[in-house]
């Protein structure tokens, strides 16, 4: 019996952004979780065994969330965005400043950083600024998981001392040309990095 795979997207994006991935890992049965920035949320219970895949601040989410021997493969993710090596706090807090009083921009900015165009559904504001704040404070709970971090070398999000030390002990794989949209851009690298770590 496969696993079924538990896809989280990140801060910012929704369900959507694992169009391509899912399409390009046929043989998988796969549910997409939803944070709700955009109105629709979806986090039930999956019966049996699972593997998660979270993309940014959905592997720090994942990591909590999933029993503490499931599988998980960080795509441009962290177990922590701030503190050593990671973003400065200063700087989310600035971020949380800023959404406070333009929400839609702070958004659209943070899209155009990833490499993303701006959202075209309405945004809800609260569950946004939720789980920004989770990215200024939370770090996720440490557990001898098999973890695999799916990084990008060209990451405008994650500073490179960050993208070295997240999930410590968990295998890695870079795209050394690849920004903060791996599942987006590089989705054959990914799901062959997939497939080989499920596989393994």
């Amino acid at each position: 019996m496969r696993p079924t795979l538990i896809l989280l997207h990140g801060w910012g994006f929704d369900a959507r952004l694992w169009d391509a991935l899912a399409g390009a890992l046929p043989d998988h049965p796969i549910v997409r979780w939803d944070r709700g920035y955009f109105g629709q949320t979806e986090d039930g219970g999956v019966e049996g065994p699972v593997v998660g895949i979270g993309h940014s601040l959905g592997s720090m989410l994942l990591a909590d969330l999933l029993p503490p021997d499931a599988p998980l493969i960080a795509i441009n993710g962290f177990d922590r965005f701030t503190g050593a090596d990671g973003v400065p706090p200063r700087v989310v807090e600035r971020m949380q400043g800023r959404f406070a009083e333009a929400p839609s921009e702070v958004l659209t900015d943070f899209r155009d950083r990833c490499g993303s165009p701006p959202a075209q559904d309405d945004l809800v504001a609260e569950r946004l600024a939720d789980d920004l704040s989770l990215l200024a404070t939370h770090h996720a709970v440490q557990t001898s998981r098999p973890i695999l971090s799916l990084q990008g070398g060209m990451d405008p999000i994650l500073p490179d001392g960050l993208r070295s030390h997240v999930f410590p002990g968990a295998m890695r794989a870079t795209q050394e040309e690849a920004g903060h949209l791996l599942p987006v851009t590089h989705t054959a690298w990914c799901a062959q990095q997939i497939e080989a770590f499920l596989c393994r």
